[in-house]
């Protein structure tokens, strides 16, 4: 079960990322790509992040066998489908599109920081955690680098720089992750040794 975590720091977490998404949910963002992939990001990525950083226990929803390939395809449906353009029309799916990146999210930084299966220890986090940077690159590179605009609103040179604030969002947070998996991987191996000093 999901609890605050204690102490200040875990509720700061949790109450800072619950600001950002209700602050980026009503932020006028929309009017250039690149705005407006800083409200996805902060939805459905540094916003959830912080909220799960303020959490404790487990979810089972947050399987990492279901986590990632639901964050996937929730990314690149809304952004490389004419779901994205509809949604700038239609208030209710924009809405939904938000509420989507949000839910996605939460549940892959629970899959990655909250209690989960016993094999899916440290180290094998850090190929799952790769295979999301991936994703996240992938979908940043198709916006740098296409020749035409995939919106009916945002011109090719918007929707380049929106790809370039992806690329460097996504870069900082999976290598401050990448430390973080590392040293748990070596806090797992040191207390195995110790496990079997004590035998």
């Amino acid at each position: 079960m999901l609890h605050v975590r204690s102490g200040y720091p875990g509720r700061a977490a949790l109450v800072l990322g619950t600001v950002l998404v209700l602050g980026a949910d009503v932020a006028p963002l929309a009017g250039h790509f690149s705005t407006h992939m800083v409200q996805h990001l902060l939805l459905g990525d540094l916003g959830p992040l912080l909220i799960v950083l303020g959490l404790a226990g487990s979810l089972q929803l947050a399987h990492p066998f279901a986590a990632l390939p639901l964050w996937s395809a929730t990314l690149v449906a809304w952004h490389l489908t004419p779901l994205y353009d509809a949604a700038l029309e239609h208030i209710w799916l924009h809405q939904l599109e938000h509420l989507s990146f949000l839910v996605a999210g939460f549940l892959l930084w629970a899959s990655i920081l909250l209690d989960g299966p016993p094999w899916f220890t440290a180290a094998r986090k850090l190929p799952y955690v790769l295979a999301m940077w991936l994703v996240s690159l992938g979908l940043s590179q198709v916006f740098i680098w296409s020749d035409h605009s995939y919106y009916s609103r945002y011109s090719v040179t918007d929707q380049r720089t929106g790809g370039g604030v992806m690329l460097v969002e996504g870069s900082f947070v999976m290598l401050g992750l990448v430390v973080w998996l590392l040293l748990r991987v070596l806090a797992e191996s040191e207390a195995r040794q110790r496990l079997l000093e004590g035998r």
